[in-house]
């Protein structure tokens, strides 16, 4: 379908920027931190909003734990944001953890991972899974349910999500009930339609991902990685149920769903939902795109059947059904 008009407004604005990719790391860091006052906020009720700390391999990791509203103890989604493992934080992504804490009825902790080009692969993954082991040891201090833990990410975020499930089987655990991969980078050399389609015109573009790319990697060969590129590991066998999210004009779209695909040919429960009209980052347009509401009620939905919660028990915030 044609391009959401309000997708259209919204790129018709970017137009007048800079481009992302040339521009220093530091200048599109503060330009994003000067212009948060101007991006979508949630209204989703939760019970609380603690920053805290954890350890990983290089000291202590900032976290960001949102508490639901009712009687504990909850399934619990460990979060990471997206942003080319280069940019964004925990206030960038504070919306659509809201979203999914209040719409799942389900602790979320937010991870804020080490960045490149300061801390390039694999600090990120390294940082993600350490964060994991540690929510899944601590977990009931933060009025969570051991047995009720799923990962979720959005773009880079939807990589590590998928490189943490890899991990936690191939590492000893800990044991995830599903994972959430909003349209995740799963190979980062990938050559397919959609980059080739969208690449230009639709906010991230070739150029972008190859800013991106250029500053997660020391080496081009690490993308061959199965903690860089999960669609590279040998096998996809026994890893949890997963949902993934894709948006009809995004070049990351076909590599999310193959991605999906290929977790069934391995005999993984696994579906994609493609938002046609939409484009990479609309997830995070609470409030600002009919289609975000849509698919955070469908993201809901499915993390509330596979974490085991009533359909009842949350609030029900749908506007509008895929």
């Amino acid at each position: 379908m044609p391009l959401d008009p309000k997708v259209k407004a919204t790129l018709d604005q970017q137009a007048a920027l800079p481009r992302l990719s040339t521009l220093p790391v530091d200048v599109v860091r503060q330009g994003i931190a000067a212009s948060l006052h101007l991006m979508p906020t949630s209204t989703a009720p939760v019970a609380g909003v603690e920053n805290r700390s954890v350890p990983s391999p290089a000291g202590e990791l900032p976290i960001r734990v949102y508490t639901p509203q009712g009687q504990g103890p909850f399934p619990l989604i460990v979060y990471f944001h997206g942003g080319g493992w280069t940019i964004c934080t925990l206030d960038t992504h504070d919306p659509i953890c809201r979203e999914l804490c209040a719409g799942a009825q389900a602790v979320v902790v937010s991870v804020d991972y080490r960045l490149a080009p300061e801390h390039p692969f694999p600090a990120a993954p390294d940082d993600c899974f350490a964060a994991t082991r540690w929510v899944a040891e601590h977990v009931t201090g933060l009025g969570g349910d051991p047995e009720r833990i799923v990962v979720a990410g959005d773009s880079a975020g939807g990589n590590l999500a998928a490189v943490v499930a890899l991990r936690a089987r191939d590492e000893g655990g800990p044991a995830l009930r599903g994972q959430l991969l909003i349209y995740p980078s799963t190979d980062l050399y990938g050559e397919t339609e959609s980059r080739r389609e969208n690449g230009q015109g639709y906010g991230l573009t070739t150029e972008d991902m190859l800013w991106f790319r250029g500053h997660y990697l020391s080496d081009p060969a690490q993308a061959m990685h199965p903690h860089a590129s999960p669609s590279k590991a040998q096998s996809l066998a026994d890893l949890p149920p997963a949902l993934v999210i894709t948006a009809e004009y995004d070049p990351l779209r076909d590599e999310g769903e193959d991605y999906a695909r290929a977790l069934r040919g391995a005999g993984v429960e696994a579906s994609f939902t493609r938002y046609d009209g939409m484009h990479h980052g609309f997830f995070g347009g609470v409030g600002v795109y009919d289609q975000t509401r849509m698919a955070l009620e469908e993201a809901n939905i499915w993390l509330r059947g596979v974490l085991g919660v009533p359909q009842g028990q949350a609030e029900n915030r749908v506007t509008a059904q895929p």
